[in-house]
This record gives C-alpha cells, structure tokens and sequence, in this order.
C-alpha cells in the first residue's frame, strides 16, 4: 500500500469509476427484467454486485471513502440475509482493518511530530500496526515508563485525501439508495465532511477521551483507557485487550452477545448524561468486550476506543427526545405531533395526521415498550422495508417528516448502535436505561430525587 494519498488522480479514477459500474449494472438489471425476471430477484442481485464493488473500492481507498464505508457497515442488518450474506465478511473487515502504511512512512511521522529521538520514548515499538482505518493506523508499544500503549500514527495528507473521497462520494450518493433501503446516504456523506476537521484534530480527541477515562474510571460496565500523550498527528494510549465486537458478532456466545448489548446500550444513553458528550462512531471496531466485570472473571465490561468524533451535548441527550418517546408509547398522539412541530421535526408548512404519525413512529420504538427486547436483523430489515416501500403509508410520511440539524448526528449514532444490536442479535433492557439516563423519558414528578441530583452532577 503506497502512501496516503495516492496521486489525486488515481484516486478520483477509482471512485469515479464506481457510478459508471452501477449505471452498467442498472442496464444489465433492466435486461433480466425484460426477460421476465423478477424485479425482486433482480433487484438483489443489484444489491448484492454493487455492494461487492462499493465495499472492495472503499477498503483500498481508506480516507473519507473507508470513513465512509464504515459508517454504511453497520447498517447491513437492513438488507436481506440472502443479500447481506455473500459480503458480510467484507464489511466486517472494513469495520477493523485496511492495508498499512509503510514504515518508512510511520517513523517519519513520528520524528517530525515527536522528535528525531522519538523511539527514546518507548521501551518497544512494534512497526508493524495493530489496526488500522479511515486516517490513522495503531502501532502496539511500551512506553517508557513500562505502561503498554497504542500509538495512533495519522496518515500523511488524511485530510485532503478525507475531504476530496467524500466530495467524489456525493456526486453519485443518489446512485447508493437501492443499497440500504430506506436510507438516503446524502446526509450522512454530508455530515462525515462536516466533521474532517473535528476527526483530524487529534487534541480534540485527546480531550473527549481525558473526560470519558476520567469519567468512567473505576466504572464496573465502561472501561476507557487514559491519554498518554498527544501532539499533532500522533495520540498515545494505554493499550486495550479484549475481545472485539465484530468476533462476538461473528462468533461470540449467547451471553457475550446479550452483555456486550446491554452494555452498548448503557454506553449509547449514560456517556452523554455523565459527560456532556456523544462518542458518535458506534462501529465494532471501537468497541471490546473485556473479561473481569461485576460478576468477576466470567463478567464482561465493555472497552471503548476511538474519541475522534463526539457530539457536545451540556446536560446530556435533548429531553424532547426522551419526552416524545414517553408520549409515544403512553399513545398521546397530539402531544407528540405538538412536540415534533415545536422541534422542527414537523415543518410549519406541513400538515400530518397525528394519527399517522403515531402509527408511523410505534412500530420504530417497539425496543422501548417491553422490559426486554431482542434485538435481530429481521427486525431491522422489516422497519427497513416498511420505511422503503414507496406504496406504504410510512414511506410517505416520512418523506414529509424534517431533521433538525441538532439532531443529525444523534439521529445517525442511534441508528448506528441500533444496526450493531440486531448484528449482535442481543437481548436488551432497553427501558432499564432509558428510564435511568435518558432526560425526559420519566415525568418529573415520577424522578427520585437522589437518581436526578447525581445525573445532574454529572452533567454539569
């Protein structure tokens, strides 16, 4: 793998050359429909061929094109099993690795960033990486003080690289809707440019990772390891074990399964009320499952890495959101309509059935009306499906819905958390925590007053 970014050239080609594959695609679709085929057998083979070249381009690619992927892998769940099957592999691998960058390149890094005697600050330094993805890769190594670390070494021109993938990405997002249905990719291309110069700027990752450690110690569910050290394009670490989410997705037992989603979940709706920020990249390769939680040794807590893109959120999760969900399930359509129109959920141009939009949002919060809820990608595929469906009542009313652009990002992460639980295929009590962390979700009046104080606290 040559150096990141290749000539501009060479990597606008192979990202340019991705629509002229599915124009050719859509062609040969219309072929087989001509000849009497399905449109629903055909339109999975689309699928399934414009995933294997989209995903085969991105993982080359890394930058914003990887970012990219890795952001649209947790949303398989959404697909059709005999669709998702054949490159779940792929996107899996996407969710933790991508070709390395060369040594020569990793050592100039660091002695531009960390001096030309930088390897006096460690004890070893394994050259070979650990991991790697969108704009860095991670290098195991001992610091000098004998503590093992991770070393996150940022690829040489990451952000242009970023920058240029994802403007390429959005001149043909319209051609990735048959991809994820019910999903317009736009937004999200949009909202990974928005937020390059946040991902690269690696003390501001230092520092939403300082507070979650900080935040977290000692914490029997949430390990998060401490900063180290950090200059420009260089974050070390302490380093992390542990099983990582996409083996237990994979592989992992029922009760690893059912732990690592409970603790997902816990994680998704605490770390914002504890810290007043949103960690708002939930893909696999973040996360680990580590041995030695409440119940000792055969417990599991959950490790969280990567800190390069949260959401700022003083006091935790807006409580409209909580207050519609509560208003939902409780069946009080007006109140929510009411309360989706003052957000800017409902523009005031539009006029919506509350009805509708009751039956429209119940089915969506299924996971929050039992005290227990499984998880599973037929579930997603069906909320996909229903959503997708341009002769469903739901398709058209979600066209006509708005989202507020304070709400983009915690739109996406839900989302996001919500496509790894039914990867998983975790059992959740999901109501246990939105009843403990989520602002709005319990009347006042219901609170216990020492559980808001110390929310409270910690929010502030």
């Amino acid at each position: 793998m040559s150096d990141l970014p290749r000539k501009a050239v060479t990597r606008t080609a192979k990202l340019a050359a991705l629509p002229l594959g599915f124009a050719g695609r859509a062609t040969w679709g219309l072929g087989k429909r001509i000849v009497g085929e399905s449109a629903e057998i055909v339109g999975r083979e689309l699928q399934q061929r414009t995933a294997e070249q989209l995903f085969k381009v991105l993982g080359e690619l890394k930058g914003g094109a990887m970012k990219f992927g890795q952001a649209l892998s947790v949303f398989e769940s959404a697909l059709p099993e005999e669709v998702a099957g054949p490159y779940r592999a792929a996107l899996t691998k996407l969710q933790d690795a991508a070709p390395p960058m060369p040594t020569r390149t990793v050592h100039a890094v660091l002695a531009e960033r960390l001096g030309d005697n930088w390897a006096e600050l460690f004890a070893e330094f394994d050259d070979q990486p650990a991991a790697a993805a969108s704009i860095g890769q991670v290098h195991r190594a001992v610091w000098r003080d004998g503590r093992e670390v991770a070393v996150k070494v940022q690829y040489p021109g990451a952000g242009e690289a970023l920058l240029s993938d994802l403007t390429q990405l959005s001149r043909f997002a319209r051609l990735l809707g048959p991809l994820i249905p019910g999903m317009d990719v736009k937004p999200l291309i949009t909202e990974l440019r928005d937020r390059v110069s946040e991902e690269l700027d690696y003390g501001l990752e230092a520092a939403a990772q300082r507070a979650h450690a900080r935040e977290f110690a000692g914490d029997p569910d949430v390990l998060v390891p401490a900063v180290v050290h950090q200059c420009d394009q260089v974050l070390v670490t302490e380093w992390m074990d542990g099983v990582p989410l996409s083996e237990v997705i994979t592989d992992g037992t029922r009760e690893q399964r059912d732990r690592a989603g409970q603790l997902l979940s816990r994680f998704l709706f605490s770390g914002p009320a504890r810290t007043g920020l949103l960690h708002a990249d939930p893909h696999p390769g973040n996360f680990r499952l580590l041995p030695g939680g409440p119940g000792g040794e055969d417990d599991w807590r959950l490790g969280v890495l990567d800190f390069g893109t949260v959401d700022r959120l003083s006091g935790g999760l807006p409580a409209p959101i909580g207050e519609s969900l509560r208003m939902t399930l409780d069946g009080d359509a007006d109140g929510v309509y009411d309360l989706l129109r003052t957000e800017g959920f409902v523009k005031e141009s539009i006029e919506l059935d509350p009805d509708a939009v009751l039956d429209y949002l119940l089915p969506i919060i299924e996971p929050a009306r039992a005290r227990e809820f499984t998880f599973t990608r037929g579930w997603m595929r069906s909320q996909a499906a229903r959503i997708a469906d341009p002769r469903s009542p739901a398709h058209q009313l979600g066209k006509q819905l708005n989202l507020p652009p304070a709400y983009l990002l915690i739109h996406r992460v839900t989302l996001s958390t919500i496509g790894v639980l039914c990867q998983l295929g975790a059992t959740v009590r999901l109501r246990d925590e939105l009843e403990e962390w989520l602002p709005g979700f319990v009347p006042a009046d219901e609170l216990d007053p020492a559980v808001e104080e110390s929310v409270a606290e910690a929010g502030a």
